[in-house]
């Protein structure tokens, strides 16, 4: 093992092939060259959001007008990430891994972040089974299946890493963590790299959570030094960048200048985009206050004003705009709640193509040949639509922060909806499992984010109801209990399963009642995991 770095987790089957020592040495070249830099940009974070509290004005930026009016563009896209036009995400458990690359979709989006609970055993699995795949020896024997990668193409990979703010407790440096995404990235990049390449592909990412260029600047260094240090081609390191912050949605042009040799395009990410809004503007009052989370579609007045803008910025500096997902799983049994589940996953990713989206996510290998077919005609035989001529999109910061433009009806189905997703999904992270299908949708850290960070934005603002009842920390408590006692029975058959629950719905208790906002749920959940 390295000198340098302690490894406390607990071995894991095909880890050997993983932690080995030139590769924890690469990591902690990482960690030395760059933790202290993404340290300080956090607190940047705390700092331009405390700004915001006290009444300064969110907008684009003066210092980097410039950027915005010159007429530079990325780096050419790679052949093997030309076609995006269907993109299936989920987390790199084995079954999942394998489904994925052959459901068909163009790309799989390797979720290493929102998809994935970081237990130990998670993050290491997870690195075998992207080294296995891209090899094409990934095999799974299982309850009399056996699951393997078909004859042909599949799936184009992308790994999205954990976000800046996510730790990595089990590799320490002088007991100093290592930062979570480096140690994503470092180990991927570190042992796949030259295979990828060789293959014709290259080693690509998605990029979560950022707030801003100068996160962005810090991940162009940490590629270039990579690159150099692997002895891998300059540019070879290719990046998708998740839009999913309020903050970055003021800098998009700035964030694909500093990754300018690196980047490929921008991903509208909703759920994270909400969750970002609350946060920031936490403090702002009635304002800000969103309504029902299922009634903040991407046809929203401030939603469309960032999806247009982020197309309009993609296209002129010829990178690719990715939609957002289309979380529904599929019924086994319910042709009805399939047909209308299909029909509105069907006017989502037209609207998305209309936009001018070069493609878009889907959550469940059913949902694949729907969007493949309506990108298929948006492209008309092409990969992207980066020529087509689309309505001029002069956003402005009222528009994109006009959430008044919403009508504000919160009403007792959606708390208690909130209530009820945020702590199954929960205790189904507490165990290990990042992505969970609730009431026919797939939900992750996302949407628990929204789905808590909106019960104390209500119980803050003295919302009311559509009942007529205002939303207090006894009316949470109540649902709180509630949901955890209907869930109760289920989780008594799970080894500890009423001690995950009890910790899952102490969390949210603490989160939705408290006065203090937690930046992110999975921080203080992070350490109930061992």
């Amino acid at each position: 093992m390295s000198s340098r770095i302690v490894v406390s987790g607990p071995p894991v089957d095909g880890g050997q092939e993983i932690l080995t020592t030139p590769a924890l040495e690469f990591l902690a070249d990482l960690h030395e060259r760059f933790a202290a830099r993404r340290d300080e940009l956090l607190r940047r974070r705390l700092e331009r959001r405390d700004a915001v509290s006290v009444g300064e004005p969110l907008d684009f930026l003066d210092e980097t007008a410039k950027i915005r009016s010159d007429t530079w563009r990325v780096a050419p896209i790679p052949e093997y990430l030309a076609d995006r036009r269907v993109e299936i995400t989920g987390p790199t458990d084995r079954k999942m891994t394998i489904n994925a690359l052959n459901s068909g979709a163009k790309v799989w989006l390797a979720d290493l972040e929102d998809a994935n609970t970081p237990a130990w055993e998670n993050v290491i699995s997870g690195q075998v089974n992207l080294r296995e795949a891209i090899r094409r020896t990934i095999v799974l024997e299982q309850h009399g299946k056996s699951y393997r990668l078909r004859d042909g193409e599949p799936a184009v990979i992308v790994t999205r890493p954990r976000g800046w703010h996510l730790p990595e407790k089990h590799l320490t440096i002088d007991g100093a963590p290592l930062v979570g995404s480096l140690v994503d990235f470092g180990i991927y990049l570190f042992h796949n790299a030259s295979e990828l390449l060789e293959r014709g592909a290259g080693p690509a990412f998605c990029l979560p959570k950022m707030e801003s260029h100068l996160e962005a600047r810090l991940w162009a260094e940490v590629f270039a030094y990579s690159e150099s240090a692997l002895d891998i081609p300059a540019g070879s390191i290719r990046a998708t960048v998740l839009i999913e912050t309020i903050w970055a949605a003021f800098e998009m042009d700035e964030i694909l200048y500093e990754l300018r040799d690196h980047a490929v395009g921008l991903n509208a990410g909703r759920w994270d985009y909400l969750f970002s809004i609350v946060k920031t503007f936490r403090d702002a009052g009635d304002e800000f206050v969103l309504p029902d989370r299922s009634s903040v579609t991407m046809a929203a007045p401030f939603m469309k004003a960032y999806s247009d803008l982020l197309v309009q910025t993609c296209h002129r500096r010829g990178a690719y705009a990715i939609g957002g997902m289309a979380a529904f799983i599929p019924s086994r049994g319910d042709a009805e709640v399939n047909a209308a589940a299909f029909a509105k996953v069907r006017a989502d990713k037209t609207r998305e193509a209309g936009a001018g989206y070069e493609g878009s996510w889907v959550a469940h290998p059913d949902l694949v040949p729907i969007c493949q077919e309506i990108f298929d005609e948006a492209l008309d035989g092409g990969v992207n639509q980066l020529d087509k001529s689309l309505p001029a999109a002069n956003v402005s910061a009222k528009e994109m922060l006009d959430i008044r433009s919403l009508p504000l009806i919160v009403t007792a189905a959606g708390l208690a909806l909130n209530v009820e997703v945020a702590v199954e999904y929960m205790v189904n992270w507490l165990t290990g499992r990042g992505a969970v299908a609730i009431h026919h949708l797939m939900e992750d850290a996302a949407t628990a984010e929204i789905s808590r960070c909106q019960i104390w934005q209500w119980r803050r603002n003295r919302v009311v109801l559509n009942t007529g009842r205002r939303v207090d920390a006894e009316m949470i408590t109540r649902l709180l209990d509630s949901a955890t006692e209907r869930l109760s029975d289920t989780w008594a058959e799970t080894p500890g399963g009423r001690e995950y629950l009890a910790d899952a719905r102490n969390l949210l208790f603490d989160l939705c009642t408290g006065n203090r906002f937690a930046d992110f749920l999975t921080l203080p959940a992070y350490d109930l995991l061992p």
